[in-house]
């Protein structure tokens, strides 16, 4: 795919500085942009790289003012990043409008249906009783079971497991390795000391505009449901167990897991290796540190949780700055008891 640097303007609503009939067609970072790519500055720490960039074009930001004399074009928009980023949305959206048809061999069972442009690669698998809409992009290797509903836009990469009742709204996007509805980790213990497996018939439900990180695992429930709700955006390598509902726009970062029966607020963060048990209810506009623990609930929206066991993050800072220092008070006290 190839833009002048007029059409990529008009498109970001900004304005060229510079020969706007040159062409662009591939994305650079601004410290190994070469002629033919187009980068963005929006860090001041990365300034020197836009004097000595070959990238055709750079996009900055409408108040940015050069200290040094440039040979690359400028485009300028309101907000650099956000320019940006739009960028690299179009550029996605062309990217993933190249697949279409269907690949063979695939399976499609007949009871099921799927709507109009639609892309399923070698492969893949769809089947019973399923329900799929418009525009869905399946990729080879793709397992989608039993009455599965998958909304329209919805894209579903090579290798993601779609399990049986799994119900995925419009606009999302499930990574490659990803499972969605295996069973809950659900054993009663027995009077002989062996655990029975207990029957997980729950589902899954995914709302719209949701993201789930490759090879990241969703367990059905119990019974009712495991809930995803719109918006939420699920990195790599997340274990949500089963009855976990996670609240609207709440962003959950790698490895991070998470106990049965557990309800997280919207507009939540959850950072990296967090650990948070079950049965516990976690408040609107929380925020939980890398290899925070969390054994209780948090009742109160807005707090910042950091900690082996998480509690509030200021208490955590003053308590810090005592028991780093521990050795050193330890021998104080030795020195005191000493005295008469």
């Amino acid at each position: 795919m190839e833009f002048t640097l007029r059409q990529l303007a008009e498109l970001l609503n900004g304005k060229v500085e510079g020969d706007e009939s040159l062409k662009v067609s591939r994305l650079d970072k601004i410290q190994e942009g070469q002629a033919g790519g187009i980068s963005f500055l929006s860090n001041e720490k990365y300034e020197p790289y836009l004097y000595q960039t070959q990238a055709t074009a750079v996009i900055v930001s409408e108040g940015f003012k050069p200290s040094k004399t440039y040979k690359t074009n400028l485009i300028r928009v309101k907000d650099a990043y956000l320019g940006f980023t739009a960028l690299l949305e179009a550029y996605s959206q062309f990217s993933k409008a190249s697949f279409s048809g269907v690949e063979e061999p695939s399976f499609l069972d007949a009871s099921s249906s799927i709507g109009e442009n639609h892309f399923r690669g070698a492969f893949s698998y769809i089947g019973k009783n399923c329900k799929i809409g418009n525009q869905v992009k399946i990729h080879p290797h793709a397992y989608i079971g039993n009455n599965v509903e998958i909304g329209d836009n919805t894209i579903i990469h090579s290798g993601a497991r779609i399990c049986t009742d799994t119900k995925i709204g419009k606009n999302c996007e499930i990574h490659p390795g990803a499972v969605i509805g295996s069973d809950g980790f659900g054993f009663a213990p027995q009077e002989d000391e062996t655990y029975k497996p207990i029957p997980q018939i729950g589902n899954v439900i995914i709302e719209d505009n949701v993201s789930i990180g490759a090879n990241s695992t969703i367990d059905c429930a119990t019974m009712g449901s495991t809930l995803i709700k719109k918006g939420a955006k699920i990195d790599n390598q997340v274990q949500i167990a089963h009855n976990v509902i996670i609240g609207e726009n709440t962003v959950i970062a790698a490895q991070t897991g998470i106990s049965g029966s557990t309800e997280i607020g919207k507009n939540c963060v959850i950072a990296g290796k967090a650990g948070i048990v079950g049965h516990i209810k976690i408040a609107d506009n929380t925020t939980v540190g890398a290899n925070t623990g969390v054994s209780k609930s948090i009742k109160s929206p807005g707090q910042t949780l950091f900690g082996y066991i998480g509690f509030d993050m200021k208490q955590f800072l003053k308590s810090y700055s005592i028991f780093k220092n521990l050795d050193d008070l330890e021998n104080r006290i030795k020195e005191l008891e000493k005295k008469p």
